[in-house]
């Protein structure tokens, strides 16, 4: 019996890392793709120890010809694209690269794999992000999208582009709508990471300041490795579905950030100040998500909250490990 052949778009970042993880340890052969598969490190398959495990090729997402030819030569049963401009904050100095690279990537898989005629199931990673602002009331899978960046953008179109290729060729394709979620694998661009590493450092006497921009932001911040989970799960259902994957808990920023010094027994005030000049052009103030329909169809829910979040990476934490 033949294994189950999984190929992950996007494969070098941290959830390409842990759905690498979670496929391997359910018997899958598991390919990957990158731009350039010699010029990159692959960090977080390293940290992992699952870099030997994998076959990687160099795919360029803008080219459909470069899309065409792996997926050919592949022919997966499940495809998880998990690429493109990944920083909501990069994304407003990047706008093209952006939407080229998020919804000009997903039309090529899409196209391809409908070019083809190859039955493969495609889950796509789309965000909360694309929301907007939701206030007090919770967003589930029929809340309209009003994206505030341009990363929302690209991934509002990509979300529309999969919803046609189901409803209009009949492709097995779904998005997962997820909320931040973070590990150790996170880079340090990332604001999430960048507090976690400030707090270590402060506490080891290596820095005596973070500057951060609106400390009221609230976010679901949910654990990596557990949503992982979910997009392997949403491919399992005999229909395509999309579906919110969050904890349903929402958090200050300034919760987050005084949890990771407390973690390393600070109190944030001493060390933490706000300054303008990170804030974004426009943002979103608050992300509330409802994940009830996750949780009564698939069967997942988040076990893991803010709090341990938080200490989870503060744990894992090693100077340098996360910087690119």
């Amino acid at each position: 019996m033949s294994l189950r052949k999984a190929l992950i778009i996007g494969i070098s970042g941290q959830d390409g890392a842990y759905l690498t993880q979670l496929l391997l340890s359910k018997g899958y052969e598991v390919h990957g793709t990158s731009r350039d598969v010699f010029a990159h490190r692959f960090d977080g398959l390293q940290h992992l120890n699952l870099l030997a495990q994998v076959t990687l090729h160099s795919v360029t997402l803008t080219d459909f010809r470069s899309v065409l030819q792996v997926l050919s030569k592949l022919k997966p049963d499940e495809v998880y694209n998990l690429a493109g401009q990944t920083s909501v904050g990069l994304s407003f100095e990047l706008p093209v690269e952006t939407l080229e690279s998020i919804a000009g990537g997903t039309l090529h898989l899409l196209e391809a794999i409908r070019f083809l005629g190859i039955p493969t199931r495609f889950y796509n990673a789309c965000s909360s992000e694309c929301f907007g602002e939701t206030g007090d009331i919770p967003a589930n899978e029929t809340t309209r999208f009003s994206p505030r960046s341009p990363y929302a953008v690209a991934k509002s179109a990509a979300f529309w582009e999969v919803a046609n290729y189901r409803e209009a060729y009949n492709l097995y394709a779904c998005s997962g709508i997820l909320s931040n979620h973070e590990s150790p694998l996170r880079p340090e661009r990332f604001v999430t990471q960048k507090v976690i590493s400030a707090a270590c450092r402060i506490a080891a006497g290596q820095m005596d300041r973070l500057e951060l921009g609106d400390l009221s932001i609230a976010r679901d911040w949910g654990w990596a490795p557990e949503y992982v989970e979910a997009m392997h799960r949403m491919l399992q259902q005999a229909t395509p579905e999309d579906f919110v994957v969050a904890t349903g808990l929402t958090h200050t920023l300034q919760e987050f950030v005084a949890e990771a010094f407390r973690a390393v027994g600070l109190d944030w005030q001493q060390y933490v100040h706000s300054n303008a000049q990170f804030r974004r052009p426009s943002d979103i103030q608050t992300s509330r998500l409802n994940p009830s329909q996750v949780k009564q169809r698939l069967g997942w829910y988040a076990r893991t909250q803010m709090t341990d979040v938080v200490r989870g990476m503060v744990a894992a934490w090693r100077p340098g490990s996360r910087e690119s």
